[in-house]
């Protein structure tokens, strides 16, 4: 029989739910489904920090996990000092320019994915569930990632950052998405590593299982009060 979980690796973070019972689940993708050692993501942002606001800086020091692609470049271009009304007037052309330069070097994109992953998409795809994604990335960068790691074909839709910059509005397109596809009763669970995934889970009534598989322990994660929290999702499948 299946278990219930109250935060998994025997960290209670809330009440016991069980965690293959929603009806949809969308996963980050950075630190969540794959890790991305080649930089390219990054050096497209530091692309766009120097044609558009001529800024010859780099994204080191801002604490870019958990942040969408627009909230990484503000936080470096008024790190420098560039005038809010100045990222905002130049923001879509920036985001242009990062779109631009990872579809021209796509092939230099090599993700690793991460432990349990494969494995846990393909027991709730056999289950039946709605599998899709909410990132911080751009659209096509995400694609992009995901072609590369070979974990596209799981996905039924993607919610994205070129119209969001928060977080938390990306989830709520994931659970309108979710409810226009499934019914307004449709339940939710994310699958995320940062606190900032938790919180906008919690924000917007959905179900969030934090994985300590980005850069945050899993001690950090459960004081977030997630519904669960594992090391990895190879842990899920025991559950």
């Amino acid at each position: 029989s299946q278990l219930e979980v109250q935060g998994g690796a025997g960290l209670p973070t809330g009440n016991a739910f069980r965690w293959r019972d929603a009806d949809a689940y969308l996963f980050d993708i950075d630190g969540t489904l794959l890790l991305s050692p080649d930089r390219t993501h990054r050096y497209a942002l530091h692309r766009a920090l120097l044609e558009v606001y001529g800024l010859e800086t780099t994204i080191d020091g801002i604490a870019y996990h958990g942040k969408t692609d627009p909230g990484i470049l503000r936080a470096a271009a008024e790190r420098a000092g560039i005038a809010p009304g100045v990222i905002d007037q130049s923001m879509a052309d920036a985001l242009d320019v990062v779109r631009r330069y990872a579809a021209e070097k796509a092939e230099r994109f090599r993700p690793n994915v991460l432990p349990g992953i494969r494995e846990v998409l393909d027991l709730l795809r056999n289950a039946g569930k709605l599998l899709g994604v909410s990132s911080g990335n751009l659209e096509s960068i995400g694609w992009i990632k995901l072609k590369s790691a070979r974990l596209a074909e799981y996905f039924e839709f993607g919610c994205f950052a070129d119209e969001c910059e928060l977080r938390v509005d990306i989830f709520r397109k994931g659970i309108s998405e979710v409810r226009r596809r499934l019914g307004p009763d449709a339940t939710v669970c994310f699958v995320g590593d940062t606190p900032d995934d938790v919180r906008a889970a919690q924000d917007v009534g959905g179900r969030i299982i934090a994985v300590g598989t980005g850069i945050f322990k899993v001690e950090d994660l459960a004081a977030h009060g997630p519904d669960a929290t594992v090391t990895c999702c190879s842990e899920l499948l025991a559950l």
